[in-house]
């Protein structure tokens, strides 16, 4: 099968209900800035096809809903991630406070080897602020986490989170043979049809 990328990721973005993971992932994939998004439910889906080190990737990105209503429903796609991307809302400290929640789910459903960045959403509200830049900084190299804040009205740092994440996945990978690649991409396409039917199916049943 003649596919036209090298690798395909799962990425999945969390956190509480309104910090803004719908606006970045459509500043991220379609360049657009709306901030009369309503609440995601359950979970919405994207591609975006970037080119990285020389490969080109296929990120598969999981927009999930924060209300604990759907958590059930959530847990299900930290299965086989490769990034989950954890947000909080730098003028609301109850969304870093819940970031303990989230790692937690984290640790519990997903592969140990999942990269995690952790993502300050909001940051062009300077004057609203509650919670300090070092304070997010020191929980993510407390955890071992990429640490970012940024902005999607401004589009601060957008694709960095998800050009440094899918850099560092790339380091961690090891490709003995050019066999290896190969048969990774016979599961590929397989792999992509299974999401579109579950991401159909979820959106029209919640």
């Amino acid at each position: 099968m003649n596919l036209d990328f090298d690798f395909l990721f799962k990425i999945i973005i969390i956190g509480d209900s309104g910090v803004g993971k719908t606006t970045l992932l459509s500043q991220y994939v379609d360049n657009i800035y709306n901030s009369n998004y309503i609440s995601t439910i359950g979970v919405d889906f994207k591609i975006k096809t970037i080119n990285v080190n020389n490969k080109v990737i296929k990120l598969q990105l999981w927009d999930t809903a924060g209300q604990e209503r759907f958590r059930t429903i959530t847990t299900c796609y930290y299965r086989g991630a490769n990034i989950i991307l954890m947000c909080y809302d730098i003028t609301d400290k109850s969304t870093f406070i819940n970031l303990n929640m989230w790692f937690s789910e984290i640790k519990k459903y997903a592969s140990p080897n999942v990269i995690i960045i952790l993502c300050g959403t909001k940051n062009d509200l300077e004057l609203k602020r509650q919670v300090s830049y070092e304070e997010g900084k020191d929980y993510a190299e407390k955890n071992d986490f990429i640490f970012f804040e940024t902005s999607s009205k401004e589009n601060l740092n957008i694709d960095k989170v998800f050009e440094n994440s899918t850099k560092k996945l790339l380091t961690k990978i090891s490709v003995q043979t050019e066999e290896q690649p190969i048969q990774n991409k016979k599961n590929i396409n397989a792999n992509i049809e299974t999401s579109f039917y579950h991401t159909a199916k979820k959106q029209c049943c919640y």
